[in-house]
């Protein structure tokens, strides 16, 4: 019989001290982890398997998601689970807004899985989930991060009709890389949605994320910047891409601080009113800080 000679075994390559962060465990943390297991809420920090739920949720912020925890979509970058949905739950609206309501927070991101079985992508949803928050917490600011609602634009049109505070709508990568990591996304219907909002709802500032890391070019990225300025997007989140799983796109490479704020430069030349930059960026993280930038930025 032939001798089997194992395989030698594949290891990752460690990460670099700038994205080390602490296991999160804070009072504040259980608190809010034990909310959300109370109502039966998802939080697309631990779908997503966010680095900074520690430091958001030690804050009392989180990032709600709404229309169950499993998306319609099989994005190769995303750790969310997808396959068929449960129907929607029509009461999440109002336990959104509950839960919101007892954290009584000041600012609040709610985002969701794509819902592509769905009419209108969720956006019944989306808005009432905003109407209700509204109804209860009336100084809450809210931010949405939307999908693309497969390029319906009367979908888009009832989320801002309910009159959120920030439309938010990730690009993720740079067109070349589309076919690969966004399953069921196109990059045009991207810029079309944030330039159908700009021109829709011009006083509601769009916003979109892009990560780095899954084998894009430097040129490239300048480029996409480029397009989503040309669609009058005012507010960019740079973030590293982290693979979940094996199974998921494998990362090309780890990006150094500084080229972090080498195209945070380049982002501000280009016209974008506040742009957040660095290894742990998120789309919704430091949320509440960004908003207010971009309005002092835009009232200067």
């Amino acid at each position: 019989m032939a001798r089997v000679i194992p395989l030698a075994p594949q290891f990752r390559t460690p990460k670099p001290e700038w994205l080390k962060v602490r296991a999160p465990g804070s009072p504040s943390y259980l608190r809010l982890k034990g909310l959300m297991r109370e109502l039966s809420l998802h939080t697309v920090c631990e779908e997503a398997r966010c680095p900074n739920i520690g430091e958001c949720w030690n804050h009392g912020t989180a990032t709600f998601m709404i229309l169950g925890d499993v998306c319609t979509r099989a994005c190769s970058y995303c750790a969310v689970a997808h396959g068929r949905p449960a129907p929607v739950d029509r009461t999440e609206p109002v336990r959104v807004a509950h839960a919101i309501q007892t954290l009584d927070l000041s600012y609040v991101v709610v985002t969701s899985v794509d819902r592509d079985d769905l009419a209108d992508g969720g956006a019944s949803t989306f808005a009432g989930t905003i109407r209700e928050t509204r109804a209860r917490l009336p100084h809450c600011r809210i931010e949405v991060l939307i999908p693309d609602f497969q390029g319906s634009h009367d979908a888009l049109k009832a989320v801002l009709d309910a009159g959120p505070d920030v439309l938010n709508h990730n690009t993720e990568t740079v067109p070349r890389l589309y076919r690969m990591a966004r399953s069921g996304g196109r990059y045009e219907r991207t810029l079309e949605l944030l330039d159908r909002s700009r021109r829709y709802a011009p006083r509601i500032p769009t916003k979109t994320g892009v990560m780095v890391g899954l084998g894009e070019e430097r040129d490239e990225l300048v480029e996409t910047f480029s397009h989503l300025r040309g669609v009058g997007c005012g507010i960019l989140t740079i973030g590293q891409y982290l693979r979940p799983t094996d199974a998921h796109a494998p990362m090309a490479r780890y990006y150094h601080p500084d080229e972090f704020r080498d195209l945070k430069r380049i982002a501000l030349d280009l016209g974008f009113v506040h742009v957040e930059s660095g290894p742990l960026v998120r789309s919704s993280y430091h949320a509440h800080e960004t908003a207010d930038a971009y309005e002092r930025a835009a009232l200067a």
